[in-house]
């Protein structure tokens, strides 16, 4: 789930917000009685992927630096006690 949250949405967020413009802009040339303004083979594909990448990065660099432990910590993976689950996590 992490890495659909990290890695999936910022590379797919330019183009679902992008299909959003379209769609709206459609409705309201539609509305107008003029022709819809753009087809699909003509949506500016390299400056989405462009977009995607960038917000990619963003966010990749946010996790490097903002999250996990501090260094010299140890992992403690959780354990099952007396049939409860003790969570896991970090200590010093």
């Amino acid at each position: 789930m992490r890495r659909f949250l990290e890695i999936l949405i910022p590379l797919l967020l330019p183009t679902l917000i992008y299909f959003l413009y379209l769609a709206i802009a459609r409705r309201r040339a539609q509305a107008a009685g003029a022709a819809p303004a753009l087809v699909f083979k003509d949506m500016p594909w390299s400056w989405l992927a462009g977009a995607g990448v960038a917000l990619l990065a963003v966010t990749l660099a946010a996790s490097a630096l903002f999250g996990g432990a501090a260094p010299g910590s140890h992992y403690q993976p959780p354990s099952l006690e007396n049939g409860q689950i003790n969570q896991g996590g970090f200590s010093n």
